[in-house]
Parts: C-alpha cells; sequence; structure tokens
C-alpha cells in the first residue's frame, strides 16, 4: 500500500488517544539498518516556531542508537489490528532478536533518508532540533523520579519537527 503526504494543518485527532493509548513506533535507520520501538511518552507541539514532536528514549533501548546516529527518524501509528506486532516492538531488543521486523510481522518503509513502518496509517517525519538527558536535578516533583526511574536509566529527550506527515492511500 502507498502512502501520500497531507498537510500538517489537516490533522485532526486527539494527540493523549494517539500516543499514550493507541501508541507509536519510534523508527530510525535505513536500508542497511532500521530498528523501532514502541512508545506510549511523547508530545506534539509547537517550539520555536515550529511544529514539532517530542520522544522520550531509554538509553538501553536499541533504537537509540539509531536516532542518535540520524538527523531524521519516523513516528508511525499503527491500526488496532497490529496490536501484537506494537508489544513486540515494546518489549524485545532488535539486539536480541535476527529480525524484529519478521518477528513483528511489521516491514520497513523508506523515505527521506530514513525508515517508517508500512503497515502505519499515519507517519511523521521528522528532524531532529534537540536533545537532552533528562537529571533527576532537574525533576520539580521528585516522586516523579523514584516512581518511573528506580534504576536511574533516564530518559533522553528528543524536540523534532514534523517535516512531513504520510497517511494511508
Amino acid at each position: 500500500m502507498a502512502f501520500k503526504e497531507i498537510a500538517i494543518d489537516e490533522l485532526s485527532f486527539n494527540p493523549f488517544d494517539k500516543i499514550a493509548k493507541q501508541w507509536m513506533l519510534i523508527t530510525a535507520g535505513n536500508k542497511e539498518g532500521s530498528n523501532t520501538m514502541t512508545a506510549s511518552w511523547g508530545g506534539l507541539g509547537i517550539m520555536w516556531g515550529k511544529k514539532v514532536a517530542t520522544a522520550y528514549i531509554r538509553p538501553q533501548r536499541y533504537t537509540k542508537e539509531f536516532v542518535d546516529r540520524a538527523e531524521i527518524f519516523t513516528l508511525s501509528f499503527l491500526p488496532e489490528t497490529e496490536r501484537k506486532a506494537l508489544n513486540i516492538c515494546g518489549s524485545i531488543s532488535g539486539r536480541e532478536v535476527k529480525n524484529k521486523w519478521e518477528l513483528a510481522g511489521l516491514h520497513p518503509f523508506y523515505t527521506d533518508g530514513t525508515a517508517g513502518v508500512e503497515e502505519a496509517e499515519m507517519i511523521f517525519v521528522c528532524k531532529k532540533l534537540y536533545h537532552q538527558e533528562m537529571k533527576p536535578e532537574c525533576f520539580d516533583a521528585p516522586e516523579n523520579d523514584a516512581k518511573w526511574y528506580p534504576d536511574k536509566d533516564y530518559h533522553t529527550m528528543y524536540i523534532a519537527e514534523i517535516q512531513k506527515v504520510l497517511v494511508k492511500e
């Protein structure tokens, strides 16, 4: 199936449902190698006058290596029929299996020098603008540090401009 590009202003959805309940796949890499991971933390908004997405990746995640090496990554939103694949991509590392794509029953979709997910209903092509590791001293609500980071494996936050929105035709 093919994708078509739409204007970002045409989007109409609840980002809290789309990210937190439906989840998304953060993907980076190219035809030589790529990886994807499930995420349910993130955001959409305006920063520096640009339409942006924020994504959060823990240091042990294999996908982080791909995102860190690349200028562009994608956020792919899959239909509910792909929940099993989302669970696999959120619980199994690409370091631990020969082909995570195959195991999840997914296929990379190459665009703009990076990879998205062919089975997605919608893909955001995102250009990194900023990243920073979360730090314990920056928590204004220390209970979040204690609850979410008992192993002190703080996420890196990525702010990326949404350069393109692709939807399934």
